[in-house]
């Protein structure tokens, strides 16, 4: 995916709309590749609407300066954030999640992270977790995109796959407890290992990587010359 294939499927959209409807219910959907239907992935969606929990909190004190978050959802990560006294804006492309984000007066924009955004080039530190290391399908290209947002010294924070070793791109739907699909739209995961082979291609560095709990996140800057 590239900056303007903005009209490319996204996440959880299309065909019954399975991501909305478990936004306003709290339920859960599962994450389903094209091409291999038994390898499911649950997604607790009532904890995206939930508060930030501890690691979200241990994971927002340990950045600095104004902070965009990707892929924000119901803004789990903008509420706490705010909390905190920090600087934030949520972006997604979910109608559904920016207006419940919105009805609770949260900063966020309906908007894909490759169209203009404001700020560009000013983030001290972009926000990639609960998996939105997986937007567009192509982990090369979004690291790109989030980097030409960081403002120089700024930071990008990763949610990886536990597996270290793991680096697919797949087509995958969304189907929630009532069997309700999405349309198909591109996605990717990517662990520790593979990502920290790939970092150097893109001028970048790990400077941290760390567990909590049974989450895995790394920190990555770019090079300083």
């Amino acid at each position: 995916m590239t900056a303007n294939m903005t009209t490319t499927a996204t996440f959880g959209a299309g065909g019954a709309e399975p991501y909305a409807r478990a936004l306003r219910r709290g339920d859960t959907v599962q994450l389903v590749p094209s091409d291999q239907e038994t390898l499911k992935t649950t997604m607790d969606v009532a904890r995206w609407n939930a508060d930030a929990d501890l690691i979200d909190l241990s994971l927002l004190c340990a950045v600095t300066g104004p902070t965009l978050d990707v892929g924000c959802g119901p803004g789990r990560m903008v509420r706490a954030a705010l909390d905190l006294g920090m600087e934030v804006l949520g972006v997604d492309v979910s109608p559904t999640a920016i207006e419940i984000a919105e009805n609770a007066g949260l900063p966020v924009l309906e908007r894909s992270v490759f169209e203009p955004l404001p700020r560009e080039g000013e983030w001290q530190t972009v926000l990639l977790v609960d998996g939105n290391v997986g937007i567009g399908g192509d982990v090369r290209v979004l690291l790109a995109r989030c980097t030409e947002l960081l403002t120089h010294g700024g930071e990008i924070v990763v949610e990886l796959s536990a597996d270290r070793n793991r680096d697919v791109t797949y087509t995958g739907t969304l189907v929630d407890s009532s069997g309700a699909r999405s349309a198909s739209f591109p996605w990717a995961e990517v662990g520790l290992t593979r990502l920290t082979a790939l970092a150097p291609e893109l001028g970048l560095d790990v400077r941290q990587a760390w567990e909590l709990g049974e989450r895995n996140f790394c920190r990555l800057a770019a090079h300083q010359q």
